[in-house]
């Protein structure tokens, strides 16, 4: 076997295979939240998905599109505590099945039950038992497949919102630590269920990317706040993986694939609201290339990578996706296990808060009226044009990558890089 030396001897083999049906993957959106008002959205109705799965996986396999990320919506799974209504993700699981699309689960996209927040004495002790029983539902139907579980999104920015920035419950200020804090010890309790019932199952963590910078001509205190601030993206994943707040039981073996969501707004300058634009037409020194900030993180982790979420908003899609595929490339011919980039939202989807404007991010937008409106519901499913002819182009040029940096020839634009680490 062929392994990064990198690679820390501990991890067993399983660990250094990739898992993923194909590099290029689509992200539904599927949150379940309570948001900023205390209204319950769900998004896997919202944008048709459901209705209209058939459909969305066909629309796949033009861009050779074969993994896909979903929700099994917490909130409406478990129907009273410790009982679960496992109906609509059954039928989900089929329709993947019979379209030959591999699904990747998050069980916490931000939402959680009527009666529970991340600050319940009883969250991650009904979590653990979530994920338990979930495992059990899809072997049930899956005996053989290979699992990839994604315990709760973006424990960071869910910290945020809900215990800083009164946009989801506990609809806190301040509290963004103990929301942090108490997420990770359900998201650790829960992957010891999962590997406790499936010693198989890949974990793939969901965390932002930012760059956090000082304002220009910084005083040393700024600088420093700052680069503390940079740091603390980093803390869910450290205390997953035991290098923070042990007491949690956090262990390396639990840290599997590192996802990493990055947008166009995910560098900014700290107390200021301002961000530095991601094209960096003005060259600011502060800006860091997507490339350095991956190589951030895998020197830290030592992990398989994956672009777990990028995406940016209207005319803009083709220059980002493209300058995405750049950084990628430039990573993938270091030798880095880059191990897939995820469109998301792969089909466009409203604001949480006000549920319009649609954000115009997908590959396909919603068909809207001239006020914003969707004009039917499910939306109608439109292709946008420039950006898929970019998606195409990068496609292309990151197979050329791959093939150059591993010798093996990539047959199909969408085709997934070698099974191993190379």
């Amino acid at each position: 076997m062929n392994v990064n030396p990198l690679l820390p001897p501990s991890l067993t083999r399983h660990a250094v295979e990739n898992p993923f049906q194909s590099f290029w993957m689509g992200g539904y959106e599927c949150t379940d939240k309570l948001n900023a008002w205390g209204n319950r959205v769900d998004f896997l109705h919202t944008t048709g998905h459901l209705q209209l799965i058939d459909d969305d996986y066909r629309d796949l396999h033009s861009f050779n599109i074969r993994t896909v990320r979903e929700g099994i919506r917490w909130s409406q799974v478990e129907t009273r505590p410790y009982q679960y209504d496992w109906n609509t993700v059954a039928y989900m699981m089929e329709r993947g099945r019979r379209a030959g699309i591999q699904q990747v689960w998050d069980l916490c996209h931000f939402g959680f039950p009527d009666d529970l927040t991340p600050l319940h004495p009883l969250f991650a002790r009904r979590f653990a038992a979530l994920c338990r029983a979930f495992v059990e539902f899809y072997r049930s139907i899956d005996p053989d497949s290979t699992l990839i579980v994604t315990p709760i999104n973006e424990v960071s920015f869910l910290s945020w919102l809900g215990g800083d920035a009164r946009g989801t419950s506990p609809y806190c200020v301040g509290q963004g630590w103990e929301v942090k804090y108490h997420l990770m010890r359900a998201y650790i309790e829960g992957v010891a269920a999962l590997r406790q019932a499936d010693p198989a199952i890949r974990i793939l963590t969901t965390e932002p990317l930012v760059n956090m910078v000082p304002v220009l001509q910084a005083t040393p205190e700024q600088v420093a706040v700052a680069a503390h601030e940079h740091q603390n993206q980093f803390q869910a994943t450290d205390m997953l993986s035991g290098r923070m707040c042990p007491e949690l039981g956090g262990k390396p073996e639990y840290l599997d694939l590192v996802g990493l969501n990055f947008y166009y707004n995910n560098q900014w300058v700290v107390g200021t609201g301002e961000f530095l634009p991601w094209a960096n037409d003005g060259f600011d020194p502060r800006w860091v290339p997507l490339r350095d900030l991956f190589m951030q993180v895998y020197e830290r982790y030592q992990r398989p990578i994956v672009l777990s979420e990028t995406s940016h908003p209207g005319e803009d899609r083709p220059l980002w996706i493209r300058f995405v595929g750049d950084e990628s490339a430039a990573v993938i011919r270091k030798g880095i296990p880059l191990w897939g980039i995820c469109l998301y939202p792969i089909i466009d989807r409203p604001d949480w808060d006000h549920l319009d404007p649609w954000h115009q991010a997908g590959l396909w937008d919603a068909e809207v009226s001239a006020e914003g409106v969707v004009t039917q519901d499910p939306p109608r499913r439109v292709l946008n044009q420039p950006y898929a002819e970019a998606l195409r182009d990068v496609q292309a040029a990151l197979a050329l990558a791959q093939t150059a940096t591993t010798g093996i020839t990539v047959s199909g634009l969408g085709d997934p890089i070698p099974k191993r680490v190379q």
